[in-house]
């Protein structure tokens, strides 16, 4: 199956999502915010990895995820912190799916799009 890869996401929402099926995540890396996007246009399915977009590649372990409702918000950042008065964010509600690893990576827009061969529970361990 094909999917969208979110990387970098925390080690604590991938735990929350897997002892719960439904999460609302925020994102604000450009990227994954730019991937939710594409989600939404394609109507495909996440992959989340704790890894960076740099390190995904084949073999990469993460979970696969239905997008069920995103929403990008606009928030203003105090001037004394960043260079930005504003940066974007994205909430996006999601359901699990299972477990996967990627079997081809391909860059497409600047979006990190994976084939992805989902696992059964007892072939990876999150921990």
């Amino acid at each position: 199956m094909e999917a969208v890869i979110l990387a970098g996401i925390a080690r604590r929402v991938l735990d929350e999502l897997l002892r719960n099926p439904y999460r609302t995540i925020e994102l604000r890396s450009a990227r994954n915010v730019l991937a939710i996007e594409e989600a939404i246009d394609e109507a495909l399915r996440l992959f989340l990895t704790y890894d960076p977009f740099d390190d995904v590649s084949t073999g990469t372990k993460g979970l696969l995820a239905e997008l069920i409702e995103a929403k990008e918000l606009e928030t203003r950042v105090p001037w004394e912190e960043s260079d930005e008065r504003e940066i974007t964010v994205c909430r996006a509600k999601v359901k699990l799916v299972g477990l996967g690893r990627v079997v081809e990576v391909e860059r497409r827009d600047g979006i990190l799009l994976a084939r992805v061969r989902e696992l059964f529970p007892h072939e990876m361990s999150m921990g």
